[in-house]
C-alpha cells in the first residue's frame, strides 16, 4: 500500500511548502486546487477565486461532497505521495475508505494576519485583493468543512516562522 499524506490548511497557510519539502524527499504530488482549476477550465467556469470556488461548490452539490477526493484517487500512481488541498472529512473519508486507515492527515497552521500577508505576496490569479475577499475566502473554506478536518489532523505543523524554519519542521515530520 503507498503511503499517502493528505495535507490541509487555509489558504496561504504553508500547504505549498510542505509539498516542495516532500517532493524533495521523492513523494509525488496531487494538488486538489489543480484538479479543480483543470476541470472548471474544461467546463468553461469563470476562472477567478469566486468563480472557481463557485464551480467546486456546485460540483459538490450535484456530484457528492468527496467528489474532489474521487477525482484525485482516479489519478493517484504508485509510491509515497501527497495529496495537498483537502477541505473535508468526506473528502478524509474517501481517501481513507480507497486507502486504508493508515492515510495520515496533515494539518498545516498559520494566523490569519501571515496567512493574508503570504497569500498577497504570492500574487496568484485567486489572490484576495482586500481583507474581505480574504475573509470571505476564509468562510467559504470553512463552509466546506475545512475547520473540522484541520481539528481531526494526525499531524499539526504550526508555520509562523522563517521559511527554513518551516522547511526543516516538515523534514522532521518526513522521517
Amino acid at each position: 500500500m503507498n503511503k499517502v499524506l493528505v495535507v490541509t490548511g487555509m489558504p496561504g497557510a504553508g500547504k505549498e511548502e510542505f509539498v516542495k519539502v516532500a517532493q524533495r524527499k521523492g513523494y509525488a504530488v496531487i494538488r486538489m486546487g489543480d484538479v479543480v482549476r483543470k476541470e472548471a477550465e474544461r467546463q468553461g467556469a469563470v476562472m477567478d477565486d469566486k468563480g472557481i470556488g463557485g464551480f467546486a461548490s456546485s460540483e459538490r452539490r450535484v456530484h457528492g461532497p468527496e467528489i474532489w477526493a474521487r477525482r484525485c484517487l482516479d489519478i493517484l500512481g504508485p509510491g509515497p505521495t501527497v495529496i495537498d488541498g483537502s477541505r473535508s472529512l468526506m473528502e478524509m473519508r474517501a481517501f481513507r475508505s480507497a486507502l486504508g486507515e493508515d492515510t495520515r492527515l496533515v494539518a498545516v497552521h498559520s494566523s490569519p494576519a501571515s496567512r493574508f500577508e503570504r497569500l498577497r505576496r504570492r500574487n496568484r490569479s485567486d489572490a484576495p485583493r482586500n481583507i474581505q475577499e480574504f475573509e470571505d475566502r476564509d468562510e467559504r473554506e470553512l463552509g466546506w468543512g475545512l475547520g473540522s478536518l484541520i481539528a481531526m489532523a494526525d499531524i499539526m505543523l504550526v508555520n509562523e516562522g522563517t521559511l527554513e524554519q518551516f522547511h526543516a519542521l516538515v523534514e522532521k515530520e518526513l522521517e
